[in-house]
C-alpha cells in the first residue's frame, strides 16, 4: 500500500515538474523590469538626529525573480566618482517564493554626519530573473533609478541633503554669453538662444539678459559694471558711455538651493554709430493722361548704397527700381528710410510727395427756389459733364430726406441737397449744391370710420369724420 502511495506521489510530482518546465521553456528570454523605485524622505536635514533614508524597489519578470538582495547606491550628483555610499535592500518574500513574478526589496541607510550637502542620486544594482530550463544563464536587468518627481534641473529624481536649510547645489545656474567673448559659462549642454550680437559702440544700451540662458528656476541673473566711467549698469542694462574697455560681471546670488555663480567679461567700446541723413529729390506734379504710366525718379543713396522707397498710397502709385508707376490721380506718397546696421543707426523717415492731377469735370444741378410741403416729393435731376452717374445727399436732417433720386419734403425749412459725381482715376470728383425752401401747411390727414344702425352700416370719410344721427361708431 505504501509503495502504491509513493508511486502515485512520484508520478504527481513528476507531472507537476514537467508542467512547470514546459511552461518555463515557453517563456521568452526577457530582462526583469522596474515596477517602482521609491524612497523617503525626499529631502534630509543633516542637523537632525540620525537622518536616514528608506528605499523600496519593486521589479517584475514573467517567470520569477532570482535575486534575494540588491545593493542600493547613493552617489553625489556633481562628483559621483569620489563620493559614493552603498547599502543593502533585502527581498521581503521568502527565497522559496522566487517564482513570484513580482519581488519587493527594502532597505534603509543612516547618513553619516560627514556627508556633503547637495544633490544625491539613488540607483540599484542589476536584478536577476529566472530563466527557462534550457537557458545557460540568468536574465539580468540594468541599473534602476527612481522616476522624476521634482522640477529641478539635475535633481528631478534625487535626494536633497541640506545643512541648516542650505542645499549648496553647485549647479551652473546660467550659461552664455551668446556672442563672441574671452570667457564663457557652460555646462556642456547646447546654448539655444538665437539673438543678434550686441553692438559695442558709444551710445548703445545692451540688455545683457538677452544673451544668457538660465539653467535654474527661482534665481535671477544680475550684472554690475566694474568700469562705470566707460559703461554704466542698471539692472540687466549696460549703457555704453565712452570709448574704452568695458569690464562687467554677470552673476546669480547664493540662495537656499544654489551656490553663487559669476562670470567676468570685458568688451571694447568703439566710437558711436552715425545716423544717416537722406537727400530726397522733388518730383513735379504729374497729369493723369495715359494712365497707367511709369515716370523716372532720381536715385537716393546712403553712404554709397541705394535706398529703395515704399509706397504709402498703393492705389495711386507704386515705386519700381528706377521709377514710379502711376495708376490713378491723387497724392502719391513714397517713404524712404534705412535700417540700423553694425556701423550706422537707423535713419529718420523721409516722405516724398507729389500730386497726380485729374481732369476737371462739372455737375449741373438746380432745385426750385420754393416748394409747398403738400407736394410731398420732388424728382431730382442733374447732369455731369463726363456723363458719369450722379448721386444725391442732404444734411438737412428732419426737413427733407433722399431715396435714390427722389427728394421727400418732411417739414418747413431750408432743404440743402448736394449732387456728386465721384470721379475716376483720370477725372476729378465734382459736386453742385442747391437749396429749396419748404413752406405751406401740411394738409390734414383724412380717415374713414364705420358707423352702424341695426343691421345697416355706413362708412364716413373726412379729417374729423362723425357718424350720422341715429348711427353709432362701430368698434
Amino acid at each position: 500500500m505504501k509503495l502504491k502511495l509513493l508511486l502515485a506521489i512520484s508520478i504527481l510530482f513528476s507531472s507537476t515538474v514537467n508542467l512547470n518546465l514546459a511552461t518555463a521553456a515557453d517563456e521568452p528570454w526577457v530582462l526583469p523590469e522596474l515596477v517602482s523605485f521609491e524612497f523617503s524622505p525626499k529631502e534630509i536635514e543633516l542637523t537632525k538626529l540620525n537622518p536616514s533614508v528608506a528605499v523600496t524597489v519593486k521589479a517584475s519578470h514573467p517567470i520569477g525573480i532570482k535575486s534575494e538582495k540588491i545593493n542600493i547606491y547613493l552617489k553625489n550628483a556633481i562628483n559621483p566618482q569620489s563620493f559614493t555610499y552603498q547599502f543593502t535592500a533585502l527581498r521581503t518574500q521568502y527565497a522559496t517564493q522566487n517564482n513570484l513574478t513580482t519581488a519587493t526589496f527594502t532597505g534603509s541607510f543612516t547618513l553619516p554626519t560627514s556627508i556633503a550637502s547637495g544633490v544625491w542620486n539613488l540607483s540599484s544594482e542589476p536584478i536577476q530573473g529566472l530563466a527557462s530550463v534550457k537557458a545557460t544563464g540568468w536574465p539580468e536587468s540594468g541599473s534602476f533609478t527612481p522616476t522624476n518627481f521634482r522640477d529641478m534641473p539635475g535633481a528631478e529624481n534625487s535626494l536633497l541633503v541640506r545643512v541648516d536649510g542650505n542645499l549648496n547645489y553647485d549647479l551652473q545656474t546660467f550659461v552664455g554669453p551668446a556672442y563672441r567673448s574671452e570667457a564663457l559659462a557652460t555646462d556642456g549642454k547646447p546654448l539655444t538662444l538665437n539673438v543678434e550680437p550686441p553692438i559695442w559702440k558709444v551710445g548703445e544700451v545692451i540688455d545683457t539678459s538677452k544673451y544668457f540662458q538660465m539653467r535654474a528656476k527661482g534665481v535671477n541673473l544680475e550684472m554690475i559694471s566694474k568700469t562705470p566711467q566707460i559703461c554704466k549698469s542698471n539692472g540687466s542694462l549696460l549703457t555704453l558711455l565712452t570709448v574704452g574697455e568695458c569690464n562687467y560681471r554677470v552673476f546669480t546670488a547664493k540662495t537656499k538651493d544654489y551656490l553663487y555663480k559669476e562670470l567676468n567679461l570685458y568688451s571694447t567700446v568703439a566710437r558711436a554709430r552715425i545716423k544717416p541723413e537722406l537727400s530726397i529729390p522733388k518730383i513735379a506734379t504729374q497729369t493723369s493722361d495715359g494712365l497707367p504710366k511709369t515716370i523716372s525718379r532720381e536715385a537716393v543713396y546712403s553712404y554709397g548704397d541705394i535706398v529703395l522707397p515704399k509706397t504709402l498710397t498703393p492705389g495711386v502709385c507704386l515705386p519700381t527700381s528706377t521709377g514710379v508707376t502711376l495708376y490713378s490721380g491723387g497724392i502719391c506718397e513714397l517713404q524712404y528710410s534705412t535700417e540700423a546696421t553694425l556701423s550706422y543707426l537707423a535713419s529718420d523717415v523721409y516722405i516724398q510727395k507729389f500730386e497726380v492731377t485729374r481732369n476737371p469735370q462739372s455737375v449741373s444741378f438746380a432745385l426750385p427756389a420754393k416748394a409747398n410741403i403738400s407736394t410731398k416729393n420732388i424728382p431730382l435731376t442733374s447732369t455731369a459733364s463726363s456723363g458719369g452717374t450722379v448721386t444725391y445727399s442732404t444734411t438737412s436732417t428732419g426737413i427733407c430726406s433722399i431715396s435714390g433720386s427722389t427728394l421727400s419734403l418732411l417739414k418747413n425749412g431750408n432743404c440743402v441737397v448736394v449732387a456728386t459725381q465721384v470721379g475716376t482715376t483720370t477725372l476729378a470728383p465734382a459736386s453742385a449744391t442747391s437749396t429749396v425752401i419748404i413752406e405751406g401747411a401740411v394738409p390734414a390727414a383724412k380717415k374713414t370710420i364705420t358707423c352702424s344702425k341695426g343691421k345697416s352700416t355706413k362708412k364716413v370719410t373726412g379729417t374729423n369724420p362723425k357718424c350720422p344721427a341715429g348711427y353709432k361708431l362701430k368698434k
